[in-house]
């Protein structure tokens, strides 16, 4: 990274599916943030098939590319997306990058001056009714298959270079508790943020 590049604030998101970080990242997007996801680079796998997949097969996918690429290729393809935009366009905004799943991409990113990783949590309970109410088509409404979905996100049974999220909440600067309502979890991200300016 630059000199100039030191300036901006880069804020990785990692959590279970259903945790709420999309709407973190709305959030922050009305804050001025600029938005990239790792899963950018799984969607561009997936177009290549042109069809669509399920969860699990996304999952598949993403594991994949890592396993052929090494376990943080994802961070360091997107470290690179942001590296290249900031070098084109002499941007010194702040970026909110989701999808982070493998602590090897916590490691990639970590490479860019101003990164934080920020971890999203709720409870179980929460996250499979927000699963079922959003009604996504990749999603199961089956609470077994829905927890095995989750446990393999988490890493259970996942080897090193797959879905890790469990270690990357280890790796976190910051945990934001999502259990309730949108004014809650603005008030969640205003503290991290007055933590983070504060310092």
């Amino acid at each position: 990274m630059t000199k100039e590049n030191s300036k901006n604030l880069f804020l990785g998101l990692t959590g279970r599916m259903g945790s709420g970080k999309g709407e973190v990242v709305k959030i922050l997007e009305s804050m001025g943030f600029i938005y990239t996801s790792l899963s950018d680079i799984v969607r561009e796998e997936i177009a290549k098939l042109g069809r669509d997949v399920s969860r699990a097969e996304t999952q598949d996918i993403g594991n994949r590319l890592r396993a052929e690429g090494g376990a943080g290729v994802l961070g360091k393809r997107t470290r690179e997306k942001i590296v290249s935009s900031l070098i084109s366009n002499e941007l010194h905004n702040n970026w909110v990058i989701d999808g982070i799943r493998n602590p090897a991409e916590v490691v990639e990113l970590r490479k860019l001056e101003g990164f934080l990783l920020l971890a999203v949590n709720a409870d179980m309970k929460v996250i499979l009714q927000r699963i079922k109410d959003r009604k996504r088509s990749t999603d199961s409404m089956d609470d077994e298959e829905l927890m095995k979905r989750l446990d393999r996100e988490w890493g259970i049974g996942e080897p090193d270079n797959g879905q890790q999220v469990g270690k990357c909440f280890n790796m976190a600067d910051f945990i934001i508790n999502n259990n309730t309502n949108l004014e809650d979890l603005k008030n969640e991200i205003n503290k991290v943020l007055n933590l983070i300016t504060s310092k």
